[in-house]
């Protein structure tokens, strides 16, 4: 949004300065880009008069004029027709720099004769175009005596040529400050000067207009709620007059015509788009009708444009004239031959506005502001001041207004609490203040509830008024203070308790010697596929590249691309771990909390001793059962087989309670470091956060470590069982037998092979186990002892359909 100073003081009535103002309306929110002041640029030109002129002695067209300066007289070489002695004029010196000729000056011979300035037209300074001559000062305007600033002479006669220009950033929510107007009445409102009254007196109309205006029924409730207009006959459109020429020059608008002019000035001075058609051009009526497709329109801006159904229009009775509320038709433009026309102001609907625009790819003035919302209520009034406008500046007759359709409701009301800047902003403001700021914007009430005005459909909350008090009010005065403490001293960290426990997991797995990766949660589709993931309801529908369209369905694919990255560099043996979100499908209970890390290469550097060897499983189950032990994991846990596909089938496993799975730990399958590049040997493992269960009872103290002074006693057993059955079979049964006395059982010895077979028959092996009874309360009799050993061997044999081995 651009503007002048001259153009804000016809709404706001102020002495502030150009810095002042920015420096407001970046504290308001509107924040200013750049401010551009034309008369910087001429502040070296100084004023001087032609003493004397004569010919060049070696050129007809050049002229040798002394001029007399505020330096004395100076001698200087000048082409110009109308260089002659007694005119006052313009001035550059030596070393100024000349804006319309990018050029310095400096002391040059000209057919001989030294020159030592130069006097400059309005082209070379960049006011006009004009350049068939050099400036000619009147001698009795203000500021026009030798020696004065020519900037001084140009803020007392022509003002428009150094009004500074401001160039505001407006956000989608502040429609109301897309007009000067409305940017007036913010710094009013922040008590930068005073709101001048806009005065709004309807035009009475001459005749009936022969144009008439009617809205599709389809489009009355969702695309255009009130459609107006008039005919204005016997008008002259010529070029508009100066002033309105150079604010429209000053925010980088091209003058075309007065009636065209006069529609731009009303779009940006008081937000109000409007449109002009020749009525000679238009066949009977004008009716808003939605497209049906396939139609052509060929617009303002030179290109055709093939309508798509559902799209409004503005047709009469022949064929479409205008891209309703977006731009309008080449073919009823209007001309310098134009004598009759029609002049609609409508409001239509932003989203109706914003899918036409985006689906055709036309940027308008008139767009931007429709779609982000303009005063409904103003449709009317804007036409009268416009009316206005026209006949004064273009002469002519009204009719009296057409219109269709109504102007839509917007009034609503929200409950101003006073105390609510206090606790949403942290402001004290009196109550009497907020309602004066809320007033000079333009809110009104009815008690405690303030209706915001119809320019303002941001507002929409109570919020919304707290935030308008404090924006007035200028952020800049709110006081930092800390927040009240319950207790004294420094506060720790309040966390939940799942990240008390990521806390701990990313603790304790630094600890054991990895280093912590972050990657991002987004990965490609070949790596999620390999994972188990790369669904369609984990699909991004908007990824930033093409290595990250689908979340991620575990950790292992960033750290596996990593470890890759790292080996490419030069790097063989690595530890890399990360904690992070894990996601199964595209809905919220679908993410999960894991922990999971990566050993790749040896486990140790080279050294004399032989200790470097490469890593293993057994690694990675001594790393995950570390980790559970430190998140509260129970210690009585079963190991299965139950892995993954990316694991290797013989060489993984996986902790659980039951049907539950805490973590996975194994050897990375070959087939995924293949395809993800990496060079093994590589073992990984999961940990699933959430799934360790926290205690079901909270003590004040825990002792770290159960002891009991009484006698524990152990016991052997070796039973036959087929050469396929897994010792962790056996091992599972045996602490199952009795879980309050068995402490430990281990697997001590396994007897296989050819010699096995010979003592215990083909296809069968030993598995010989240790268990630990530790009793609590009193030391065991000897039948209690054989009673815990009957269990075990009744549990292991029915687990592993082996035999007790005598």
């Amino acid at each position: 949004m651009k503007f002048t100073l001259s153009w804000l003081k016809d709404h706001l009535e102020t002495e502030a300065s150009v810095t002042e103002i920015a420096d407001a309306l970046t504290d308001l929110g509107l924040e200013v880009e750049e401010v551009v002041n034309p008369g910087a640029k001429l502040a070296p030109f100084t004023i001087a008069k032609v003493l004397h002129a004569e010919k060049h002695p070696d050129a007809d067209k050049l002229r040798v004029c002394r001029v007399l300066t505020d330096e004395g007289e100076k001698v200087i070489v000048c082409g110009a027709p109308n260089a002659r002695a007694g005119i006052t004029v313009v001035l550059a010196k030596p070393g100024d720099y000349v804006p319309g000729i990018d050029t310095t000056l400096g002391i040059g011979k000209i057919r001989g004769v030294e020159s030592h300035g130069m006097m400059c037209s309005e082209r070379e300074l960049e006011l006009s175009d004009e350049h068939n001559g050099i400036i000619e000062l009147p001698e009795d305007s203000l500021n026009s005596e030798v020696g004065c600033k020519f900037i001084d002479w140009l803020a007392e006669n022509r003002p428009e040529a150094v009004d500074p220009m401001i160039h505001i950033k407006i956000t989608p929510n502040r429609p109301d400050a897309l007009g000067v107007r409305g940017v007036a009445r913010d710094l009013a409102a922040r008590g930068m000067g005073r709101l001048k009254p806009l005065a709004i007196e309807a035009v009475p109309g001459g005749f009936e207009s022969p144009i008439k205006v009617e809205i599709d029924a389809t489009l009355k409730e969702k695309g255009c709620p009130l459609f107006a207009g008039r005919l204005i006959r016997g008008v002259k459109n010529g070029q508009s007059p100066d002033w309105l020429q150079a604010r429209l020059k000053a925010i980088g608008l091209r003058p075309i015509s007065a009636l065209v002019d006069i529609t731009n000035f009303f779009t940006y001075d008081l937000n109000r788009p409007l449109h002009v058609f020749d009525a000679a051009k238009v066949a009977g009526n004008l009716r808003i009708v939605p497209a049906k497709g396939g139609e052509e329109l060929l617009a303002l801006d030179g290109k055709t444009y093939t309508l798509r159904p559902g799209q409004m229009v503005i047709c009469d009775d022949a064929q479409p004239e205008s891209l309703a509320g977006i731009m309008g038709g080449e073919l009823s433009g209007c001309t310098e031959a134009t004598v009759d026309v029609f002049l609609e102001s409508a409001y239509w609907d932003p989203i109706t506005i914003a899918t036409t625009g985006r689906a055709l790819k036309i940027n308008s003035d008139a767009r931007y502001r429709f779609e982000r919302g303009v005063d409904p209520e103003f449709t009317l009034p804007g036409l009268e001041l416009a009316t206005q406008m026209v006949l004064e500046l273009c002469g002519g007759e009204a009719s009296n207004v057409v219109m269709d359709g109504a102007v839509p409701v917007t009034k609503r009301a929200y409950k101003l609490d006073p105390a609510r800047v206090i606790s949403l902003v942290g402001m004290e403001i009196p109550e009497a203040t907020q309602r004066e700021t809320l007033t000079a914007l333009g809110f009104t009430f009815e008690g405690d509830m303030a209706s915001p005005p119809s320019w303002r459909p941001d507002v929409l909350g109570e919020a919304d008024l707290v935030e308008e008090v404090a924006r007035i009010a200028s952020l800049t005065k709110l006081v930092g203070r800390p927040l009240a403490r319950e207790t004294t001293g420094v506060p720790g960290p309040v966390l939940t308790p799942i990240q008390t426990r990521e806390r701990t997991a990313r603790r304790t797995i630094a600890a054991l010697g990895y280093n912590e990766c972050v990657t991002y949660s987004f990965i490609d589709a070949k790596s999620a596929a390999l994972f188990g993931g790369g669904l369609e309801a984990t699909r991004i529908e908007n990824p930033i590249s093409s290595e990250m369209t689908h979340l991620r369905p575990d950790l292992l694919p960033g750290l596996l691309q990593a470890a890759a990255r790292n080996q490419a560099r030069g790097f063989a043996d690595l530890a890399l771990f990360e904690v992070g979100p894990a996601f199964s499908g595209g809905e919220p209970g679908d993410q999960a909390l894991q922990a999971a890390g990566l050993l790749v290469g040896a486990s140790a550097p080279r050294d004399p001793w032989a200790s470097r060897r490469p890593v293993d499983l057994y690694d990675a189950k001594a790393d995950v059962e570390a980790v559970l032990a430190a998140i509260g994991a129970p210690a009585r846990v079963q190991v299965n087989r139950k892995v993954a596909g990316w694991f290797h089938p013989g060489r993984s496993g996986t902790i659980a309670l039951g049907p539950k799975a805490l973590a996975s730990f194994g050897e990375v399958h070959p087939k995924v470091l293949r395809e993800m590049g990496v060079k093994g040997p590589a073992v990984a493992f999961t940990i699933w956060i959430e799934a360790v269960p926290f205690p079901k009872a909270k003590t004040p103290t825990r002792p770290a470590l159960a002891l009991s002074d009484l006698q524990a006693v152990e016991r052997d057993f070796a039973f036959v069982v087929e050469a396929g059955v897994e010792a962790l079979t056996a091992v599972n049964a045996a602490m199952g037998a009795d879980k309050a006395l068995i402490e430990a059982v281990s697997v001590f010895d396994q007897f296989t092979g050819a010699k096995a077979e010979e003592q215990m028959g083909a296809g069968k092996k030993s598995i010989a186990l240790s268990v630990r009874l530790q009793p609590r309360d009193k030391t065991l009799t000897d039948a209690e002892i054989e009673a815990v050993s009957a269990k075990v061997v009744d549990k292991v044999t029915k687990a592993t359909g082996g035999v007790q081995r005598k």
